[in-house]
């Protein structure tokens, strides 16, 4: 009898859950995070690209300044991002704030931190994976079929050593965004997405010569569907989802614990409404 009863309330559990997923507000949400991925993916490639272009041999592993303007193009392009789309200080439920993830690696982090539902983060990741795809072949088509680049390691990189640079990355940009959308610290302000953007131009310049400096399995992707190369894709996947989750686990339960506390709704359509952390501000 027990078991019996027990099979209903899980349906129902899956089904508020996914009701918490596909709504209205959910459905904004997630055509928020189409546009900032989109946005974030088209300036990232299209500053390597143009880098390319105004080059004579065309291989900006030879400039440095080509490193420069790159992280520079990450920086401005995720800043810009999260100050759009990221998580709004109203309590407006209406909102059409995303939390501009644009990254696979930072959704897949806030929900092992349990800051999104499982379906929703399918959802975003869906997304992510459609806006980075569409940058990229646009990009292609608009510059009359330029080649796209892809992220690629050193020739004396391996991929193992390559995997472990991207989580490190990883991890420092997830912790950053943690930190930056603490609610315990104040609503989101300017200086959030400013910290976001330069931790992630920071790793570009560190990182950039050796694994690419890609940080998000999105653009890796996209662009290395439009390439046509999947070469060492598993880097830019294994790498950046670990460090990410490691980041969400350590900054809620290691550097700074939260209580969880029940709500009896769901925040923007993006919570699961099952208990929520006290600092939500994802």
């Amino acid at each position: 009898m027990a078991s019996m009863m027990g099979t209903p309330a899980t349906t129902r559990s899956l089904h508020d859950r996914l009701k918490h997923s596909i709504n209205r507000t959910a459905l904004r949400s997630y055509l928020a995070e189409f546009i900032s991925t989109f946005l974030f993916v088209f300036v990232v490639i299209g500053s390597i690209m143009a880098s390319r272009e105004l080059l004579p041999d065309g291989t900006i592993t030879s400039d440095p300044s080509c490193l420069v303007a790159v992280a520079f193009a990450n920086a401005f392009a995720l800043s810009t991002a999260v100050y759009i789309f990221g998580a709004s200080s109203s309590s407006d439920a209406k909102s059409a704030s995303s939390g501009a993830h644009v990254n696979p690696a930072v959704t897949f982090g806030l929900a092992v931190g349990g800051h999104i539902s499982i379906p929703t983060a399918l959802f975003y990741w869906i997304m992510q994976l459609l806006a980075s795809s569409m940058a990229c072949l646009f990009l292609r088509v608009a510059t009359a079929d330029h080649v796209v680049p892809t992220h690629a390691i050193a020739v004396e990189m391996t991929g193992f050593g390559a995997s472990i640079i991207e989580g490190v990355t990883t991890f420092t940009l997830v912790y950053t965004i943690y930190a930056a959308r603490d609610a315990r610290k104040g609503p989101l302000s300017a200086i959030g997405p400013i910290a976001i953007g330069f931790v992630a131009g920071g790793n570009v310049l560190a990182t950039g010569p050796f694994s690419g400096g890609s940080m998000n399995p999105a653009c890796s992707f996209g662009s290395a569907l439009v390439n046509g190369s999947f070469k060492n894709q598993a880097v830019y996947w294994v790498g950046p989802l670990i460090g990410g989750a490691i980041a969400g686990l350590v900054y809620d339960n290691v550097v700074f614990p939260v209580t969880f506390v029940q709500h009896s709704a769901v925040d923007s359509g993006i919570n699961d409404g099952h208990g929520t952390n006290s600092n939500s501000g994802f």
